[in-house]
């Protein structure tokens, strides 16, 4: 059976070699009019995908997947619609260097099974906006609902011009054969958005990766925020999907002078304080105790559901379940990240506790990735975001509609947010169609001057000093 699939995904991989040589030809009209045919399909088809991912992972809520889709392809498309990705795109008459965007060549693009359509559809149009034949890979619980996003947008391909096998699926399941691909010569890049040791083997693939893992969002409430409106966001956010963008919040803070009216304002806003009783039986089921990972179970569940499993009872109409901490780490299993409505709660004694505490919580599994702070003090915000190791500091903002962006601020609307190099990425940006051109520059001949006026033998004697090379290198500018 293996062998079967091995071939089957060397067959796709021969033909995406193919299709990136024909796309390659393509001027940037007939790209722009396959891209904008393919976000039109996608769009059309947002609330059919949405309710067919919803039933096959059974995470979530499918009208929340609706926005997601949305987001994948409106947002997104008109982030990339206007921009040159074919030919000459840039050109300064001053340094006589023009700048030409080349395709990359067939991409392989992992996608989750918290966003599966979503992520399908935001691929697909940077990949086709940019030449790149793509070959999604989806999470073994949603092979049905990218598959027909897949259909779907290659037919609109199609459709508007576009090479044969642009697009494509891989929908084995096998961890051997997208180990296979991954390490595939033929792949020009990978775009792997899932699990720490998915991104990890994505990297030492031997082909050039860019991978997004785990956020483990840390909040923090300043004593200057608006209280109200600091809670009434955050649940806005963690109870978006259920809680499943990996920049959905994982731990809130507050300095001990505040915390008791934060704490009234997540009660009066219907949320939940778990007994320490209560929190231990909820890490049972939310947190693999001999890995520290979340339990894939509870990942996308409702409140109900996640009490229902711990053997707790709630008041109806929760909102979120929170546990107040004591510590981060290994002894403290709601401090690492947990894709539901689950927040831990920290109340330091002062404001570099708080700090600090944000700090462990983003080493401990989600550096690079994104934090976030409500206050109306700007010092505050600027010094908050000088000590975080953050690719995005959201600011009185929900952290999963805000890191994603495109809707309460203008980052690049994105479903793979980079976490630079303290995540091991190569970039802390909103990964779009921008990062997936090699870029040529032409250099034209533009003599340096001062360069060639420098006195014949000036820089080999080993006399001249900055001092005497500065007057000749300088003298006439």
């Amino acid at each position: 059976m293996n062998e079967l699939l091995f071939e089957k995904a060397k067959e796709i991989l021969e033909k995406a070699t193919i299709s990136a040589g024909i796309f390659s030809q393509y001027d940037q009209e007939s790209v722009d009019k396959i891209v904008e045919n393919v976000y039109k399909a996608g769009f059309d088809n947002r609330v059919k995908l949405a309710k067919m991912a919803y039933e096959e992972t059974g995470i979530g809520i499918w009208e929340h997947k609706v926005y997601k889709n949305v987001i994948g392809t409106l947002l997104v498309y008109e982030s990339i619609k206007d921009e040159k990705t074919v030919g000459v795109i840039s050109h300064n008459e001053i340094t006589g260097i023009s700048e030409i965007a080349q395709p990359l060549g067939p991409i392989f693009a992992i996608t989750p099974v918290t966003n599966p359509t979503s992520t399908a559809l935001f691929k697909i149009l940077i990949c086709l906006k940019t030449r790149n034949p793509i070959i999604i890979s989806p999470h073994r619980s949603s092979i049905k609902c990218c598959e027909e996003a897949v259909r779907i947008c290659y037919d609109a391909a199609m459709e508007a011009g576009a090479p044969d096998d642009c697009i494509q699926i891989l929908s084995t399941g096998s961890r051997e054969v997208t180990q296979m691909v991954m390490s595939d010569r033929q792949v020009a890049l990978i775009i792997a958005t899932g699990g720490t040791g998915l991104v990890k083997t994505a990297y030492s693939s031997g082909n050039p990766a860019i991978g997004v893992g785990p956020g483990n969002v840390p909040v923090f409430i300043d004593e200057s925020a608006d209280f109200a409106y600091a809670v009434s966001s955050i649940i806005t956010s963690k109870t978006f999907d259920n809680g499943t963008v990996c920049a959905s919040e994982q731990a809130v803070i507050v300095e001990k002078k505040i915390a008791g009216q934060v704490k009234k304002e997540f009660e009066k806003q219907n949320c939940y304080f778990l007994s320490p009783e209560e929190i231990k039986k909820v890490e049972e089921i939310a947190i693999v105790k001999e890995t520290s990972a979340m339990n894939p179970a509870i990942v996308g569940q409702s409140v109900s559901v996640i009490a229902g499993k711990a053997g707790i009872t709630v008041p109806e109409g929760t909102k979120i379940l929170l546990a107040e901490l004591k510590g981060i780490g290994k002894e403290y299993p709601l401090s690492n990240e947990v894709l539901a409505p689950v927040l831990a709660f920290y109340v330091a004694a002062d404001y570099n506790g708080a700090i600090k505490t944000a700090i462990d919580l983003n080493y401990l599994n989600g550096i690079g990735h994104s934090a976030c702070i409500y206050a109306n003090d700007n010092q505050r915000i600027m010094d908050f975001s000088l000590l975080m190791n953050a690719g995005r500091i959201v600011v009185n903002t929900p952290t999963s509609q805000g890191a994603v962006g495109g809707t309460y601020n203008m980052l690049a609307p994105s479903l793979t947010l980079g976490c630079g190099t303290g995540g091991k990425n190569i970039t802390t940006e909103n990964i779009t169609a921008k990062h997936l051109l090699n870029i040529q520059r032409i250099c034209r001949k533009k003599i340096n001057e001062k360069w060639f006026n420098v006195k014949p033998g000036l820089f080999l004697d080993e006399n001249a000093g900055t001092e005497i090379f500065n007057k000749e290198y300088y003298k006439n500018y």
